[in-house]
């Protein structure tokens, strides 16, 4: 393991206001995606779209790194330059999703287990010649009103990551470590806080056990946030309040970068979050973002599968983007919505 490339690719990622974009949706989730935009799912309109994204003039300013598919780090652009390099040459890391998905836990009705670490190390290896340079595995935890997360689903997921975590470290990869929480159902942001907690205080002893390089990682976290079927839902200082209280009882100041995922938030909603939290002033970690849907909602339907609107596609990314750089030093206004 080398402790020093580990350290200075995790803080490049989030340095001077980056953050992440999330372009590792699954082939049945991309599906889903440009279904909303009646465009047909194939490789070349993947391929076309995920081009669409890696090329956008402007975006290495404000991203730092780039989560791919399986599919997406073995394709080209229409010249035939890998998309791992096309980001490389922009400064942008590339990295890669390794988990095989979330999976029902045996004997827990309602949770679930992320699976994927058989012959991870083989794929690790092959991923790291592939030009990537971290990997990103998701654990899902949902959230009742009474009895679930179980302690026993929750170790679970935090085992995973960690093993996962140590592997990728081992192959010189910068683990992303997601452990997220969901947004859905009627709970309060005071039970999003209590859960969210207990999963980070098992994750991060789960890493330690496993001698992960706290340094040499970044945490991909849930807002503390309430479920989106609640009835009160609280403003942004009210989240960044809840959020940054708990990360700072429970994430080792050593850690680099948190990269919030929006979770279902729409983008000006993870946008507003995430500024609130660095306008409260410095925290131990680069407070970034590591957003799919947030960063990209606006770009599909600006494209619509049509090659007269790339350009506009592409401004809308850089828009997303660029306000989200914002965002990191606290300096997003609403207002800046309405700018071209």
């Amino acid at each position: 393991m080398d402790s020093e490339k580990l350290r200075a690719v995790a803080s490049a990622i989030v340095s001077n206001g980056k953050g992440v974009l999330a372009a590792d949706e699954s082939t049945p989730t991309i599906k889903k995606r440009l279904d909303s935009i009646n465009v047909e799912s194939t490789e070349p309109t993947r391929r076309r779209y995920r081009e669409l994204l890696f090329t956008t003039d402007g975006i290495e300013s404000y991203i730092g790194g780039v989560i791919l598919f399986d599919e997406t780090i073995r394709q080209s652009t229409i010249d035939g330059v890998p998309f791992a390099r096309v980001l490389s040459e922009r400064g942008i890391v590339p990295g890669i999703k390794v988990d095989k998905g979330a999976k029902a836990l045996a004997q827990y009705p309602g949770e679930k287990v992320t699976e994927g670490l058989d012959g991870l190390r083989d794929r690790l290896i092959e991923y790291r010649e592939l030009g990537a340079g971290f990997a990103k595995w998701r654990a899902v935890i949902q959230i009742d009103e009474h009895d679930i997360p179980s302690p026993s689903g929750i170790r679970a997921n935090a085992h995973a990551l960690a093993r996962y975590a140590a592997l990728c470290q081992e192959q010189d990869l910068v683990p992303i470590v997601e452990p997220e929480v969901l947004m859905d159902g009627a709970h309060g942001i005071e039970r999003c806080e209590e859960v969210t907690s207990r999963v980070l205080e098992a994750v991060f002893s789960e890493l330690d056990a496993h001698r992960v390089l706290f340094e040499g990682m970044l945490l991909k976290p849930n807002m503390v946030i309430a479920g989106k079927k609640c009835a009160r839902q609280n403003s942004p200082e009210e989240v960044a309040e809840a959020t940054i209280r708990c990360l700072n009882r429970y994430v080792p100041a050593a850690v680099p970068g948190i990269v919030f995922l929006s979770g279902g938030q729409s983008a000006e909603e993870a946008t507003a979050n995430l500024n609130a939290m660095n306008a409260m002033g410095s925290h131990p970690w680069e407070v970034s973002f590591s957003y799919g849907r947030a960063l990209q909602t606006p770009v599909l339907a600006a494209w619509q599968g049509q090659e007269r609107n790339v350009a506009a596609a592409q401004q809308a990314l850089f828009k997303r983007s660029r306000l989200n750089g914002l965002a990191r030093y606290g300096k997003y206004s609403q207002e800046m919505e309405a700018e071209a």
